[in-house]
């Protein structure tokens, strides 16, 4: 056998030898498709209850900027703006507003789950000041998912 022979003949084993080794098993794919499943079945379960979990505190964080900025008028005006359109004089002027130094806030936001939040003054929780609070997920005012500026005794 001759040089160019025994070359061709080690060109062809290692071709063997690479072809056999390109693809997985049958059971390689099932152990990674099994590991996978198992690590999704742990993680997805966790993340979607941080998304209910953000828009709750994102509405308490609105309402407790809402609360900064209303406090601030009053300091400015002497009073609460008044009825449930309130939330608008922190934006623009009111007629009866002399001494307003805002606008307090940029925009009026939405709650998280996309309803405006609701504001009444003087506040039925709040005698003195007023109520605000968010309906929550499911948008009824008055239900047990309210996210509001009182305590809510249970």
């Amino acid at each position: 056998m001759n040089r160019q022979q025994r070359n061709i003949m080690n060109q062809n084993h290692r071709r063997t030898k690479r072809i056999g080794q390109q693809g997985f098993t049958l059971v390689e794919l099932l152990l990674v498709l099994t590991i996978l499943g198992i690590l999704a079945a742990l993680v997805v379960p966790k993340m979607v209850g941080r998304s209910e979990q953000a828009r709750l505190t994102a509405a308490k964080t609105d309402i407790a900027t809402f609360g900064t900025a209303l406090d601030a008028f009053e300091v400015d005006n002497g009073y609460y703006p008044k009825g449930r359109a309130g939330l608008a004089d922190l934006v623009t002027q009111p007629r009866d507003g002399a001494n307003w130094h805002g606008p307090y806030v940029k925009e009026i936001p939405k709650d998280p789950w996309g309803n405006d939040y609701i504001y009444e003054s003087p506040g039925r929780h709040h005698a003195k000041s007023y109520d605000l609070f968010s309906a929550g997920p499911d948008a009824r005012p008055g239900s047990e998912d309210d996210i509001c500026n009182w305590t809510v005794r249970q």
